[in-house]
């Protein structure tokens, strides 16, 4: 198992606060299976407008997060790290069980499920404590930047 702190994902994804949305990463299964981190502190900007005296994460930002995760597991394996890119293609079967709110604590958990060329497909996990959040499928192709 590899574990990787903030400056490693910045070494692999191009995202940036305040579009960076994991604070740490474990890749499982190298290029295949991976986990991330991230608190969403009550300061975060999208609380303000969503929702106003209710806060909750965006389910896109879930989305998003689970992606960057997929996008660091893939990315770690990449020979050309800095010339090639990540980008979604679909998102499927995406579920909203539960509501993220400020502070909670979030599990990203990703696992590859089919590879094709530049083509990767993901299955996506989100977790506070051990309850599930939100879960999708989604589809990501390697591009040269």
């Amino acid at each position: 198992m590899m574990h990787l702190n903030i400056e490693k994902i910045k070494k692999l994804i191009p995202h940036r606060k305040p579009f960076l949305f994991i604070d740490e990463c474990k890749i499982i299964q190298k290029g295949k299976i991976g986990e991330s981190f991230r608190t969403f502190d009550e300061a975060e900007y999208f609380f303000e407008g969503h929702f106003p005296n209710n806060p909750i994460v965006p389910g896109v930002v879930i989305i998003e997060a689970m992606a960057q995760t997929a996008g660091v597991v893939v990315s770690e394996t990449l020979i050309n790290k800095n010339d090639q890119s990540v980008l979604f293609m679909s998102i499927n079967k995406a579920k909203f069980r539960r509501p993220v709110l400020p502070n909670y604590k979030i599990k990203f958990y990703v696992e590859m499920t089919n590879n094709i060329k530049n083509v990767y497909k993901f299955l996506g996990k989100a977790y506070h404590n051990d309850s599930l959040v939100s879960e999708a499928e989604f589809s990501a192709m390697i591009t040269s930047k």
